[in-house]
């Protein structure tokens, strides 16, 4: 299975750890920030302080910390100012990672990024060096179990997504990134599909390479490392692990 889907399914499998260590709250707190600072405090304006308040809520935050950070970004609160970078890299066996990150200090974070990529025996590029083989897409990932699979196919459709695909245990709903919000509150609507795994707009790999043994056992554990990182938002790679060994490695 690819990087993306795979990655994201470990990822809310160690979600409550995650969330235990304030991991979760500490990413949505400058998801919102950042959200509001770029597109005012006004979530019916603003489609990703929007999303960005659905995530927090959906993760139990309290309704006073959201209206904090989102004081924060408009400047209403003090805060901390945040700016957005993206890291490129190669990792293991030739896998490329993007690395999403919000930081209040650059020169520390990326000296922090290039050390996890170097101890995982990858190395840190230059800007373009692997986002060419990724694109934009939004998703919406549900639990097979839990959905009508053809009233999610004709909404999502309806609402101009650009595809579904399935697997062994979810759909997944891909709409280009500025249909994202539309898509997704039209699909809302509807109760018995609101119950997504995750909503996100995202770096889907256009190809994959293929690790296993020492090579995929590293891969994980450099993602891991850098989910850990207190600055980083989000992780893409394009590796592709084959769904057994994945099995023992998880």
């Amino acid at each position: 299975m690819s990087g993306h889907s795979k990655w994201s399914t470990i990822k809310r499998k160690k979600g409550a750890a995650d969330a235990k260590r304030g991991k979760v709250f500490t990413r949505l707190i400058k998801e919102l920030t950042i959200a509001a600072r770029l597109g005012g405090g006004n979530p019916e304006a603003n489609p990703r302080l929007r999303t960005a308040i659905a995530s927090a809520k959906a993760e139990n935050m309290p309704k006073d910390n959201i209206e904090r950070a989102i004081k924060k970004g408009t400047g209403e609160l003090e805060g901390a100012h945040y700016e957005e970078f993206t890291y490129e890299g190669y990792g293991p066996g030739g896998v490329a990672v993007m690395v999403d990150v919000m930081t209040d200090n650059k020169n520390r974070t990326t000296a922090e990024i290039r050390h996890i990529f170097t101890k995982s025996n990858g190395n840190l590029g230059e800007s373009g060096c692997v986002a060419w083989m990724f694109s934009k897409k939004g998703t919406l990932v549900y639990d097979k179990a839990l959905v009508d699979e053809d009233q999610l196919m004709e909404l999502a459709l309806d609402a101009g997504a650009e595809d579904i695909t399935d697997d062994e245990n979810t759909v997944t709903v891909m709409t280009d990134p500025k249909d994202f919000y539309t898509v997704k509150e039209q699909i809302d609507k509807s109760e018995a599909l609101k119950k997504y795994s995750m909503a996100e707009i995202t770096m889907v790999p256009q190809n994959t390479v293929k690790v296993a043994g020492k090579e995929a056992e590293q891969v994980l554990r450099m993602m891991e490392s850098l989910e850990d990182n207190d600055d980083v938002q989000n992780v893409y790679a394009n590796f592709d692990i084959p769904e057994s060994e994945m099995e023992k490695l998880s």
